[in-house]
């Protein structure tokens, strides 16, 4: 419910579904959309005053000419009276159409503002707002929502304006024409006004569900019908079930749509009545004072036109005032997006690192997704300038969690990480990340072309630096042999390549990326023997100079590291060369035997 007024928001919850202290509708916030478009604002406002100013001759028009041009049986007076009517209808239509073009530029201005805005905090946040938010939400926050606020934006300031202007020059005209019937036209006015309340708060609450419903099924629909979704559907044969989940939010959704439509109708109903009910007052009071003190008949049909300009933007403004209160809900979702702390928020005298030598440190980290529930317990490591350190370990040991807090993409809650000896907490984002090249077991392609995801590494690159990158990865010859060459498109997450060739498309995008850091993790491991062995290969010139810190399942790929890191349990809990480690026997010296188990995989090695 609302509290008060239906001009406060009363209640909302946050992302993880607690609910926050109500708030009011921030009017400064939205207006700084507005004010980049100030001049044409005011050119809108400026044409809407003429335009309400022309909206009233019609009716004097038409008293002139039944109680002049006709009483008085003058042609000439009725051609001058008709084409001033007809004048003044043209120019205010041209007057429209120009406020119209205004109007929508304004209103796409502010809501591609709204975008970016939007879109600019969602790149900043971090890696466990994605995680524990459905894509489906995001994308409807950004696109539907955005979209519902265009009403609001396009129409919604325009008609307030354009009814208060109809309904201040229409009351100055009617007070002119005939006090005594301009006070008995504003006796219905009330009427209209007094069920705002309630209507508004209602239609607040239920447009609210019905966008966290259109959440729900945009997240089906992401879910359901990307590749890797109907892959799984199809092959568990599921297509039924699905398209009866479908079914069933479709059909909340309708019921919610259906409410929302029936929302304050009575009203509206009482509204549309009070439209007919008002000039009938008019018609009887001023037939009376026409039959009685000889009030002219022109007075009277210009009165009852006027009542069409004065209750129809009253109505209107009611209309506008529960779209108002409905689109708050959507600007509080927007807001609450906007109002989210991005990513591991950099110090403000934050430090530019330029080109890292690469002295990697880990000292005493610990780290939970959940602070209460650690990941990572104690964890020590020292990755010198150009060497090579692998982590292996069991599946869940924490191997990934520590790559992702060498770039920041989560920081720990207790110890350091540093970089060349700062502490990365210390350096920007941008320069800590520059000096990082990550590839991961799965490999994220955009549906492009092979040059333009190359050029995602380094956007200044020539056609001969991809070329020459794609030989360096091992992947030259696939991509000059395709028939398209560079310009190939590789499809939806590049599925119209290999696993293999899409890793090496991968490789060949950190090679032109050039970092002086390197993390692989687990890059070769879901690849068949002949694209792990190019891969491989591949890794040779990339890793050359830099310092590598390689996740390895396979432990074929780290037997020549310069240091092995051995993970159990969040602890690294082994360290040391390869021989070393077998020599201990270890939890490694297991995992290698559990792997090489034939005379001929050991003699490969």
């Amino acid at each position: 419910m609302l509290s008060g007024s239906p001009w406060h928001i009363l209640h909302s919850m946050s992302l993880s579904g607690e609910r926050k202290p109500p708030r009011r509708i921030d009017w400064r916030r939205m207006a700084t959309y507005f004010r980049p478009y100030w001049r044409q604002e005011a050119l809108i406002v400026a044409a809407i005053l003429v335009a309400s100013v022309l909206g009233q001759l019609p009716p004097l028009f038409t008293k002139w000419i039944i109680d002049g041009a006709i009483a008085h049986k003058s042609l000439h007076l009725l051609f001058m009276l008709v084409g001033g009517m007809v004048a003044s209808a043209l120019i205010a239509s041209a007057i429209g159409a120009w406020q119209g073009y205004l109007n929508s530029y304004v209103g796409e201005g502010i809501m591609r503002d709204m975008r970016d805005a939007l879109v600019r905090h969602l790149h900043g946040m971090s890696l466990s707002f994605f995680t524990a938010t459905k894509t489906g939400e995001i994308m409807n926050r950004v696109s539907s929502d955005v979209d519902a606020i265009d009403n609001v934006v396009t129409g919604t300031f325009v008609t307030i304006v354009t009814n208060v202007a109809i309904i201040a020059t229409t009351l100055l005209a009617i007070f002119l024409l005939d006090w005594r019937l301009a006070l008995l036209s504003l006796l219905v006015v009330p009427l209209m006004v007094i069920p705002l309340g309630p209507v508004g708060r209602t239609m607040f609450n239920v447009r609210k569900r019905t966008r966290e419903q259109r959440d729900h099924i945009e997240s089906l629909l992401q879910e359901t019908l990307s590749l890797s979704g109907v892959t799984l559907m199809k092959s568990f044969v599921r297509e039924r079930q699905e398209a009866a989940r479908f079914h069933e939010a479709g059909t909340d959704l309708m019921h919610l749509e259906i409410r929302l439509a029936l929302v304050g109708r009575w009203f509206i109903a009482l509204v549309g009545a009070l439209v007919i009910i008002g000039p009938a007052i008019v018609w009887l009071f001023g037939g009376w004072l026409a039959i009685s003190q000889g009030l002219g008949v022109g007075t009277i049909v210009a009165f009852v036109a006027y009542l069409a300009r004065l209750y129809g933007p009253a109505s209107a403004l009611v209309g506008v005032q529960v779209q108002l209160v409905s689109a708050f809900a959507v600007f509080e979702r927007i807001f609450d997006y906007l109002d989210m702390t991005p990513e591991a928020p950099q110090n403000t005298d934050a430090l530019e690192l330029g080109s890292a030598r690469g002295d990697i440190r880990f000292e005493d980290v610990t780290f939970g997704y959940i602070p209460e529930r650690p990941v990572l317990n104690g964890i020590s490591f020292h990755a010198r300038p150009g060497e090579l350190v692998a982590f292996v370990g069991p599946s869940g040991a924490g191997k990934t969690t520590i790559m992702q807090l060498l770039p920041r993409f989560y920081d720990p809650q207790a110890g350091r990480v540093l970089v060349d000896g700062y502490d990365v907490r210390d350096l920007t984002l941008a320069s800590l990340r520059r000096n990082i090249g990550i590839v991961t077991q799965e490999t994220y392609l955009f549906h492009a072309t092979i040059a333009e995801n190359l050029r995602y590494g380094n956007p200044a690159a020539s056609d001969e630096d991809l070329l020459k990158a794609c030989k360096a990865a091992n992947i030259y010859d696939v991509v000059v042999g395709l028939p398209e060459g560079l310009a190939t498109v590789v499809g939806e997450r590049g599925h119209k390549l290999s696993g293999g060739e899409r890793q090496r498309i991968a490789l060949a995008r950190v090679l032109l990326k050039d970092p002086r850091i390197l993390i692989l993790d687990e890059a070769t491991s879901s690849l068949d023997s002949t694209s792990e062995r190019l891969i491989k290969e591949a890794l040779v010139p990339l890793m050359r100079g830099r310092t590598s810190l390689v996740v390895a399942h396979r432990l074929s790929t780290v037997l020549r590291a310069d240091v092995i890191n051995v993970v159990d349990g969040g602890r690294i809990v082994e360290s040391g060369k390869h021989a070393e480690l077998l020599a201990r026997a270890g939890l490694y010296a297991s995992l290698y035997t559990a792997q090489f188990f034939t005379t001929e995989e050991r003699l490969a090695i």
